[in-house]
C-alpha cells in the first residue's frame, strides 16, 4: 500500500512539473511572437522615415542637423541588437529626434501644407498607435511570463532549463515625461 501512495505522488509531481514546463514554453513562445509584432511595427515606422526626410529637405534645406540626427537615430534603431532594453533604448532616441522633424513644420507653413507630408505624418501616427498597441501586448506577455517563471512550482527548475526573466520594452524615462505631461492647447 505504501509503495503505491509513493508512486502516486511520484507521478503527481511528474505531472505538475510537465504541466509547468508547458505554460513556461507557452508563454515564452508569446513573448516572442509579440516581440515580433513590436518589429513589424518598427520596420513599417523605419521604412517611413526616409521618405518623411525626403518631403522635410525640400523645405527646410538649412535644418541639415535636425535631419541627420534623424537619420542616424534611424540607423541606430535599426541596428539595435540585444534584447527588447537595447532596442527600446533605441526607439527612444528615434521618438525624440522624430518629434523634432515633425515640430519643424510649425516652422515652415508651406511644409505643414504640403500633401505628402500630411499623408507620411498620418502613416507615421497610424504606425505609432500600433507600435504603442505591440508594446502593450509584449509588455503584458513578459509580465505573465515573469510571474510564471517566479512561481511556485515553475521557480524550482525554469532557470535550469532556460527559463530567464524578461526584461519590458520600456518607452524610457525622456518619453515618459512627454507622454505624463498635459497637452498643450492653443488658440
Amino acid at each position: 500500500m505504501g509503495l503505491w501512495v509513493f508512486l502516486g505522488l511520484i507521478a503527481a509531481v511528474v505531472l505538475v512539473g510537465i504541466s509547468a514546463y508547458n505554460t513556461l514554453v507557452a508563454l515564452r513562445q508569446r513573448t516572442h511572437q509579440a516581440f515580433a509584432d513590436i518589429d513589424v511595427q518598427l520596420k513599417q515606422r523605419h521604412d517611413l522615415i526616409p521618405n518623411l526626410i525626403e518631403t522635410v529637405k525640400g523645405y527646410a534645406a538649412h535644418e541639415k542637423g535636425t535631419l541627420e540626427s534623424v537619420v542616424a537615430a534611424r540607423n541606430a534603431a535599426m541596428n539595435a541588437g540585444g534584447g527588447a532594453s537595447q532596442q527600446a533604448a533605441a526607439e527612444g532616441v528615434l521618438s525624440a529626434a522624430l518629434g523634432r522633424l515633425i515640430a519643424l513644420a510649425e516652422a515652415y507653413p508651406d511644409l505643414k501644407a504640403n500633401t505628402n507630408f500630411q499623408q507620411l505624418q498620418t502613416e507615421l501616427a497610424n504606425v505609432e498607435n500600433k507600435l504603442a498597441a505591440a508594446r502593450r501586448f509584449f509588455n503584458n506577455a513578459v509580465s505573465e511570463y515573469n510571474a510564471a517563471v517566479q512561481a511556485f512550482p515553475a521557480v524550482l527548475f525554469a532557470a535550469a532549463m532556460g527559463f530567464q526573466h524578461r526584461d519590458f520594452f520600456d518607452v524610457g524615462q525622456d518619453d515618459r515625461k512627454r507622454l505624463d505631461a498635459p497637452p498643450e492647447v492653443k488658440f
